[in-house]
């Protein structure tokens, strides 16, 4: 288990643990009353430090290299996944994944930034951040989507769309805008997740929904702490201070109005608990699922788009 930079009491309990479980295991001495101690003092630390986190440790968490991404809880959550793939335009983004699949006895179409578990997936995801023809394949499958008539989910985990040039020459900046405009009309229940990172026009690229929820441990923001610090004080050195000034946890997200509900993670969270991230996941959906197909189409639409016009909007 990797462990964040704070979590040093936490990962100092557990190198006790093994070392008492070794013993046990060794000289054949019954050490259980001292494992389960350390167990419970790890879980009180565990407890102590996670629900006290900081913004840039929400931050961090959020990026733990271990956490699930969208084809973990694509496997997790559902069955009968059917990969499709390309915008018919380009290529095959590897960065966006998606298909239709089943969530219990629903048929949903699920689209999802990927990252890679591994150096070379992560290279081959590109990190997450997907080209304009990401976005395009995205919404071909809305399109898709809508055409039969089934809901869609979204899963956001990205630092942001593709910076580079050959992005920009394909048209990044339409291709997000065209996503935006055209979520906003489909005809289907939009359910949008972040479950991980959600930097810039690279999230909300997918991040249209009738219900945008956030994973607890995790980030919502129109730029990352760092990229924030670099512009303002010309460093990386205040990213700390930028986290907590930009408001981008689950909690301030919800407060400000900005997303309608936080799901749980389990104590130290999803990576330390994957299953139980992707059942708590999964159960969010489904009830979600059923609230939202019971709205006629016309006022799902209707509300969609007066969701997100109130936002930044000040009465004074």
């Amino acid at each position: 288990m990797l462990f964040l930079p704070f979590e040093n009491n936490i990962e100092a309990l557990h190198i006790e643990l093994q070392r008492i479980r070794e013993i046990h295991a060794k000289n054949k001495i019954d050490l259980s009353a001292s494992i389960k101690d350390v167990e419970r003092k790890i879980a009180e630390e565990r407890a102590k430090v996670y629900n006290n986190l900081s913004g840039w440790q929400k931050v961090q968490v959020s990026r733990h290299p271990e956490r699930p991404y969208t084809l973990d809880y694509i496997e997790k959550i559902t069955t009968d996944f059917v990969e499709l793939h390309g915008d018919r335009n380009v290529k095959d983004d590897k960065a966006i994944v998606g298909g239709f699949a089943k969530i219990g006895e629903q048929t949903v179409m699920i689209v999802g930034h990927q990252k890679g578990n591994s150096t070379k997936q992560r290279q081959y995801r590109n990190f997450g951040m997907a080209n304009p023809e990401g976005y395009r394949k995205a919404n071909r499958l809305f399109k898709l989507a809508e055409k039969f008539k089934k809901p869609i989910i979204t899963f956001i985990d990205t630092p942001g769309a593709y910076p580079g040039i050959e992005g920009e020459e394909r048209g990044q900046a339409e291709a997000i805008a065209k996503n935006i405009q055209d979520m906003f009309m489909l005809k289907v229940p939009i359910i949008c997740v972040v479950i991980g990172e959600g930097a810039s026009g690279g999230a909300i690229g997918i991040g249209i929904g009738d219900k945008v929820l956030m994973m607890a441990n995790t980030w919502y923001s129109v730029i990352s702490p760092e990229s924030c610090s670099s512009i303002l004080w010309k460093s990386w050195d205040q990213k700390e201070l930028a986290a907590q000034l930009l408001k981008l946890s689950a909690d301030e997200m919800k407060e400000l109005g900005l997303i309608d509900g936080i799901i749980p993670e389990p104590l130290g969270g999803a990576h330390a608990d994957p299953v139980l991230a992707a059942t708590i996941l999964q159960e969010y959906l489904l009830n979600t699922l059923a609230e939202l197909q019971k709205i006629p189409t016309e006022q799902l639409v209707a509300q969609r788009i007066e969701k997100f016009c109130k936002m930044g909007v000040v009465n004074e």
